[in-house]
């Protein structure tokens, strides 16, 4: 099972206007697997992004904070992704849909980009039911490492999964991330403070995804 985002402000600096170059440079539609594709986001979304969350509701739940019942509609998604639009103007955060025949698979996303001595994300992503066991996170979450390290010139990514997300937790490990802790109440997953495993990739140090 492949967990949503997990993101928190980090206190370091900012990614500056000036960044804005790596966040266009990050906006190209590419061919992911099969006949999956991965492109940003965009306002056109709205309604089959709703659908996509509504469809994966009661599977997506126990991994996400609740959500009111205006976010799985297209009312609701419009100013999620004028947002997430914005941040990508900015370099702050970035945000992906894997597409398979015209519906939405998933999403991937980075988010807190800070730069300075710290050059880190947070990276966050989940899979729809009916497309898990296909490889798609895994291979989603290498497309955006590669992305992070040779064209955003990151240095480390890190995720967090609840305890029991031992999915979420192999398709971190195939991609070259390793457990740095626990973290205590975290976040408020489905109604509840919950304990996290932290993860980071060090992004130049090397990696051959596994397969």
């Amino acid at each position: 099972m492949s967990e949503p985002a997990v993101s928190e402000r980090e206190v370091s600096e900012p990614a500056a206007s000036g960044q804005a170059a790596s966040g266009q440079a990050a906006g190209s539609a590419r061919l992911l697997q099969g006949a999956v594709r991965i492109r940003p986001v965009a306002m056109a979304d709205a309604a089959p992004l709703a659908q996509a969350y509504a469809r994966n509701r009661s599977y997506l739940q126990p991994w996400e904070p609740v959500r009111p019942d205006s976010f799985f509609t297209a009312d609701g998604q419009q100013p999620l992704l004028a947002a997430a639009i914005a941040e990508a103007a900015s370099g702050r955060s970035f945000h992906w849909l894997m597409v398979e025949d015209g519906d939405i698979a998933g999403r991937i996303s980075l988010n807190d980009v800070v730069r300075g001595a710290f050059r880190n994300a947070h990276v966050g992503y989940w899979v729809a039911a009916d497309r898990q066991g296909k490889g798609l996170a895994t291979a989603a979450l290498n497309m955006v490492a590669e992305l992070a390290r040779d064209t955003l010139g990151l240095h480390r990514l890190q995720a967090g999964t609840l305890t029991s997300n031992l999915g979420s937790q192999a398709v971190l490990s195939r991609n070259g991330f390793t457990p740095i802790g626990l973290a205590e109440k975290y976040l408020r997953i489905n109604g509840e403070w919950q304990d996290h495993l932290l993860f980071q990739r060090i992004l130049d140090s090397g990696h051959t995804p596994a397969p």
